[in-house]
């Protein structure tokens, strides 16, 4: 059973950076699409990022510019680098392989 971890939340000051990772463990060694989410309080799920298994990218125009997708050295590890991060980045982001699997979350919050 495919299962997303994401790691590197945290609390950041307005114009910091942050990196989040996703790893998925119980692939079996098929590589998987990797799509980033994120949840603020009060507010729906929203799609932020993919990444898909050919390395093809796409951002929503929210984080376009400032956040940026990469694999990592580990087969399944995608990383997402958040620059120029703005109070309205402050959420609850979410990993998943587009097949139902979700991690947990991780918080990002940007405060001053």
């Amino acid at each position: 059973q495919v299962q997303p971890v994401e790691s590197g939340g945290g609390l950041v000051q307005p114009g910091g950076s942050l990196r989040l990772s996703c790893s998925m463990s119980g692939t079996g060694g098929t590589l998987y699409d990797t799509y980033w989410y994120r949840q603020a309080p009060g507010k729906q799920r929203d799609l932020v990022a993919i990444m898909y298994t050919g390395g093809e990218t796409v951002y929503m125009d929210s984080v376009k510019g400032r956040f940026t997708l990469s694999r990592g050295s580990a087969r399944n590890l995608v990383n997402l680098q958040m620059n120029n991060l703005k109070f309205e980045d402050t959420a609850v982001y979410y990993c998943t392989n587009g097949q139902g699997a979700w991690g947990q979350g991780t918080q990002v919050t940007v405060s001053s």
